[in-house]
């Protein structure tokens, strides 16, 4: 097990450079500059220029690429052009909010999704099965903007609720040492802010859930189909044992391999895909932030942005290959 961890963390070097190259190259290739989104409409061909020298831009390609990957090995990500503050620090604050909204986003799909696939199996062909099924398709194919508008319409502007925008009341004054603001609020024994920052947090991550929900769904039901007339399944109910046990023990311990494989690659989704979420629900998390700073020609945090992400992605998938070994034994890494 420890060979096979150490094997895929050196893996990350060679994947960082790939992503790294390729995101360099884009980030290039777009239309426009930092000089053009900083100096506005009105700006001229000389200003352009020497903002360009300023920031490096004026330089071969290849010399920029050279450049950029020796900061990255002094362990810095560079400084944002827009805001003058370092990429590591404006990560610092806007990764919790992303991580607690996919989080809570995928925490929603599966306490919904495995239970609902599992039930859906067990009686198939059935209502609850036909009623899953059409569910999975609607929640896949409803778009998240525009199911975001419409609980924010609901919940918030008819029935009021829940709030629809921020983390938290925009009058609190509650300190935030890890900006995990559901963490803080447990750290500081304040059950107020606790309360609150779940009630910012319902909507947004039931939003971003939508899809995760409807796979994780469709995922169980299929696995437990697949493996609830299995030779092992059969022998324990000849053996007497309970209709209770075979299921926990036998059914969905092993049916839950391929969904922790998809709930692995949705949280890594989710932890880079939130941006529309996050912008109807004016949320300050990484997604935000990265569709800023392409719309500013921000390289430096384009680039730290998605190399970010890209390790991220890498560690939870890693997180769910170990996991196989938990939920069956039998596995063993070679």
């Amino acid at each position: 097990m420890l060979r096979f961890v150490v094997r895929r963390l050196l893996l990350l070097v060679p994947i960082l450079l790939g992503v790294s190259l390729l995101v360099f190259a884009w980030i290039h290739a777009l239309p426009g500059s930092p000089a053009d989104s900083l100096l506005g409409e009105h700006s001229t061909p000389q200003a352009v220029a020497q903002m360009n020298r300023q920031l490096g831009l004026d330089k071969p390609i290849f010399v920029q690429y050279w450049d950029y990957l020796q900061t990255l090995l002094h362990g810095n990500l560079g400084t944002s052009i827009a805001t003058q503050r370092t990429v590591a620090w404006e990560l610092s604050q806007r990764f919790p909010a992303t991580a607690e909204l996919a989080l809570s986003a995928m925490f929603f799909a599966v306490a919904v999704g495995v239970p609902l696939g599992f039930i859906a199996a067990k009686h198939y062909g059935g209502f609850l099965d036909q009623f899953s099924l059409v569910g999975s398709l609607i929640g896949i194919s409803i778009p998240i903007f525009f199911l975001g508008l419409i609980l924010k319409w609901i919940f918030s502007i008819k029935l009021g609720w829940l709030p629809s925008i921020g983390r938290e009341d925009v009058l609190a004054t509650r300190p935030h040492p890890t900006n995990f603001y559901i963490l803080d609020a447990i750290i500081n024994r304040d059950p107020a802010g606790l309360w609150d920052a779940i009630r910012h947090l319902i909507l947004p991550a039931i939003a971003l859930g939508s899809i995760p929900l409807a796979i994780v769904t469709r995922i169980t039901r299929a696995s437990v189909l697949d493996v609830v007339n299995e030779d092992y399944v059969r022998t324990a109910r000849a053996k007497g044992l309970a209709p209770r046990v075979v299921d926990v023990r036998h059914v969905l311990r092993n049916a839950l391999l391929p969904v922790s494989t998809v709930i692995g690659l949705q949280v890594g989704l989710l932890l880079s895909g939130a941006v529309l979420t996050e912008t109807i629900f004016a949320w300050p998390g990484i997604g935000s932030w990265l569709a800023g700073a392409i719309f500013n020609r921000d390289y430096p945090v384009l680039q730290g942005g998605v190399l970010f992400v890209a390790v991220v992605f890498v560690v939870v998938n890693l997180l769910v290959d170990v996991s196989y070994a938990i939920i069956n034994p039998r596995i063993r890494y070679s």
